[in-house]
């Protein structure tokens, strides 16, 4: 079915929830590449869906791991480690804010709330990547997932927008240090897509209304389509891309008016 072939790749897959998660999409991908993958959920209550969404694919290891604690993350890669010897994959599509936060005036955003949504939105990359390159023997890729709204205005994304403009400048500086043992680390900033999350934003529907009226290929994205460009940049066919990031958007980016 797939062009791209991925047999003997190992992966991590971080922020899958539930069907509509675009983590979910991007690692239905993979798998249906080859990647024998880990899918790893914040804690037993997702753990049991996953648990469920999983139950037909073969080569899919399932661990807990909370990207806001550190021992989380290393206990995971150290299973990871157990479990295939090294790695060549891995996927970050982690975000959070408190939904309050994303709606009103930017301005009344609390420290705590700030530091949160920095915290696993943005800073969880930093030890996933630390704790993932040690695996990647043989090189590899990392990819991240963003939005335009680290560059604009986005009404009602508010610390979001923030989180993201620190990611993709994580991206650019783990691109720079980790690219001598030719592992990449890329990001994807996809279009509005529906996922539970995305329903907590106020104004989204406006949102993606808008994004389908203005883009030129006057629509929006699908998961498919963001999950392509995720396998993309899992194979060997991005082997020249690293510290970027990637617009899926219908185009959406390049317009001023």
């Amino acid at each position: 079915m797939y062009v791209v072939d991925l047999k003997g790749k190992n992966g991590i897959v971080f922020g899958v929830a539930n069907e509509h998660s675009i983590a979910w999409a991007i690692a239905k991908m993979l798998h249906g590449a080859g990647a024998r993958l880990t899918i790893t959920y914040q804690n037993e209550r997702f753990g049991e869906r996953v648990s469920q969404m999983t139950e037909s694919m073969k080569d899919v290891h399932l661990i807990e791991c909370d990207v806001s604690k550190d021992e989380s993350i290393e206990a995971a890669f150290d299973d990871v480690k157990r479990e295939y010897g090294n790695l060549d994959l891995v996927l970050h599509s982690v975000a959070y804010a408190n939904k309050d936060d994303l709606k009103g005036e930017f301005s009344k955003t609390t420290r705590s709330s700030f530091l949160m949504s920095l915290d696993i939105s943005a800073y969880s990359l930093i030890p996933i990547v630390k704790h993932a390159a040690p695996l990647m023997e043989r090189g590899g890729s990392i990819v991240t997932m963003t939005f335009q709204a680290s560059e604009r205005v986005f009404p009602g994304y508010n610390v979001m927008g923030t989180a993201k403009a620190a990611l993709e400048n994580e991206v650019r500086q783990l691109a720079s240090e980790f690219g001598w043992r030719n592992i990449r680390v890329n990001a994807i900033s996809a279009g509005p897509l529906e996922t539970l999350a995305s329903r907590g934003i106020y104004g989204f529907l406006t949102m993606r209304s808008i994004h389908a009226e203005k883009a030129p290929l006057k629509r929006n994205v699908t998961h498919e389509e963001v999950a392509k460009t995720a396998l993309f940049l899992c194979s060997d066919l991005s082997s020249g891309i690293t510290g970027s990031v990637i617009p899926v958007d219908a185009g959406y980016h390049i317009m001023a008016l």
